[in-house]
């Protein structure tokens, strides 16, 4: 394998080698100062971070006020605090070495004020702001006012012109680098468009090519492009190495640092990443924010997927086809399918599934009575934790916080499930999100017998090769 040298980033010589920032409770202070002190780029998440009471517990993220509007506001409160506290954790751990990187996701809910809060509160801890999932056009005007280095994510070089071109031109000294997120490889939300086709991945290499002409046109040839999904071993990526066509490269792992001991996941959580098979890790398009992801497909998921199968087109008024008359709800309030439709329909409620839920998109989807009961609490206790939620319709940018369009059942409660997995939940029945790589860890020598190696160790194994 090629010898791996640092890289200029941020201003300072660290290891080409960045902790991805993923969401709610998967990566922390406590992982991320560690990657930072063996010489890397630590990130942890500023995604709802937990922060802790004066024993040192996590401070559950209850809600007691009774709107919406309310419950958002002591959402920032719980997203500066925790940010600030994970902040202080991976100052300490970091030991004065690498960077320390915060991870904030650009369609949270109040993520500018939770980014501002954070910077504010911990002036000096920390080094970079990565930030994804939407067009973050604000980070470069937020990175310059606090004295800090900008890092998007991005999907494309086209996506990136257009952050260019809108804003960060007037920022460039404080662009660090950035993270080039393959939609098709990466964990998590993914940056999919229109014109890109979920089924038909396409080969890093010449997108990422695009990226760096598409720089260099604007005079950033000499800033760093992280390639995020799909690493796993750096001899994989041998021709990106040095590559002059390619400048700078480092490499972002999003998953591996999930199964180390400063990982902050639970134990059931590590041992199902380590028992995974090759192709268990699914892109679908359930989640809330619109954004396809990709996360292991586990009973969470298949319920999911059940839930979008029992569905059917309806209207109204009898209108061609649709001639089958339907009673929905307690008031059996009549619409109408078509027959060969509420032939399925009837199969579904003789196997219980006997609630059905009106869609934004005039359809209905069937469920148990407990499910919709909990569809229905789900979606009133929402805390706005998205800028727009195609779950529960809440959204923090029109005067009323709702986004105009029916609630829709098929989606999920995201804060909730990420909540729980990350604090002890069944994985399989929580949202796991995981890379597409995370089928390697059964196979790969490293982890046999299930070893979970420290930050340290993995670094020191990345570095070295297998």
């Amino acid at each position: 394998m090629k010898a791996i040298n640092a890289i200029r980033m941020g201003g300072v010589d660290v290891l080409p080698l960045v902790e991805g920032g993923k969401g709610v409770a998967a990566s922390n202070g406590m992982s991320c100062g560690n990657w930072a002190a063996n010489g890397g780029v630590g990130t942890f998440s500023g995604v709802n971070a937990d922060s802790y009471d004066a024993e040192g517990r996590v401070i559950p993220q209850v809600y007691h006020a009774a709107t919406r509007r309310e419950r958002h506001e002591e959402l920032v409160r719980y997203g500066i605090d925790g940010g600030i506290a994970q902040a202080r954790i991976a100052h300490e751990q970091s030991n004065g070495q690498g960077r320390v990187h915060i991870n904030v996701l650009w369609e949270m809910g109040g993520a500018e004020r939770v980014l501002r809060g954070v910077l504010e509160g911990a002036k000096g801890l920390i080094h970079g702001v990565t930030c994804g999932a939407g067009m973050p056009y604000k980070l470069s005007e937020i990175a310059r006012e606090y004295g800090v280095h900008y890092y998007p994510i991005v999907s494309s070089g086209r996506a990136f012109n257009a952050l260019w071109k809108r804003a960060y031109h007037k920022a460039q000294e404080w662009l660090g680098g950035v993270v080039y997120e393959d939609p098709w490889l990466a964990g998590g939300h993914n940056g999919l468009s229109n014109s890109e086709d979920p089924r038909k991945p396409e080969s890093p290499f010449p997108r990422v090519l695009n990226l760096r002409n598409t720089m260099r046109a604007v005079g950033l040839g000499d800033v760093p492009i992280i390639m995020a999904g799909g690493v796993w071993w750096l001899e994989e990526w041998e021709d990106w190495i040095d590559n002059p066509e390619l400048g700078p490269i480092a490499f972002q792992f999003g998953t591996r640092p999930l199964v180390t001991r400063e990982s902050p996941i639970p134990d059931a959580w590590k041992q199902r990443l380590l028992g995974l098979n090759p192709g268990d890790v699914s892109l679908q398009n359930f989640s809330p924010t619109g954004f396809y992801s990709s996360a292991v497909r586990n009973d969470f998921l298949r319920m999911l997927e059940g839930r979008s199968e029992r569905q059917v087109a309806y209207t109204a008024e009898p209108i061609g086809e649709h001639s089958a008359r339907y009673g929905v709800g307690p008031r059996k309030r009549p619409v109408f399918l078509v027959p060969g439709d509420l032939a399925h329909v009837e199969q579904w409620e003789r196997q219980g599934y006997t609630e059905a839920l009106r869609t934004p998109d005039d359809t209905l989807v069937f469920v148990t009575p407990d499910e919709s009961r909990e569809i229905l609490a789900d979606q009133v206790a929402c805390m706005g934790c998205l800028s727009q939620c195609r779950f529960s319709n809440w959204s923090q940018h029109s005067a009323d916080y709702t986004n105009g369009k029916k609630a829709d059942p098929r989606s999920f409660c995201i804060q909730k499930t990420l909540q729980d997995i990350g604090h002890g939940g069944d994985p399989e029945q929580n949202l796991m999100f995981a890379g597409h790589n995370a089928g390697r860890f059964r196979d790969d020598p490293f982890y046999s017998n299930g070893y979970i190696p420290s930050v340290k160790e993995l670094v020191a194994r990345i570095l070295t090769g297998r």
